[in-house]
């Protein structure tokens, strides 16, 4: 025979193929953009995380816990600013060099983005600051529940 004769394939098995094709595609695009992105995480940690078990000193983490009263302390610089994390089980010195956020104060809540330097102390990068259940903007402390109540319905 000189020759076979092939028949053409199947609507069926070409949309079979295209999909199985799709697929792994597809799981190869997550895994790539997993692997890129693989270093890129930042991990959330309190004190007591980071006593227990710290980061290695490269990675990337974040910080977060409520700064202990009696621990800020602006370095001659003006814009070094070093004070203590604490969860109420553990402490974290921190160390921050940059514009720190008006709601920054003791005793209220931070967030530090940065690096566990080799010395146990925490390099910010980032401070967010966290207010507490009772915020209130600064354009309304002076007015009374009603008039507050007032001025939320006007904006809706």
């Amino acid at each position: 025979m000189a020759g076979s004769i092939r028949a053409p394939i199947k609507a069926k098995h070409q949309r079979l193929v295209l999909l199985v094709v799709a697929l792994v595609v597809l799981i190869g695009a997550a895994l790539l953009a997993a692997w890129a992105l693989r270093n890129q995480a930042s991990y959330f940690y309190v004190p007591s995380d980071i006593v227990a078990k710290p980061p290695e000193p490269d990675r990337a983490v974040r910080l977060g816990g409520m700064v202990e009263k009696g621990s800020l302390k602006t370095a001659a610089d003006g814009v070094t600013v070093n004070f203590i994390v604490q969860d109420g089980k553990a402490r974290v010195p921190v160390t921050f060099r940059g514009i720190v956020p008006s709601l920054f104060v003791e005793g209220s809540g931070v967030v530090a983005e940065g690096r566990l330097g080799t010395n146990g102390t925490f390099v910010a990068d980032n401070l967010l600051a966290k207010h507490d259940e009772n915020y209130v903007p600064r354009e309304m402390q002076d007015m009374t529940k009603d008039q507050a109540k007032q001025v939320v319905a006007e904006t809706q």
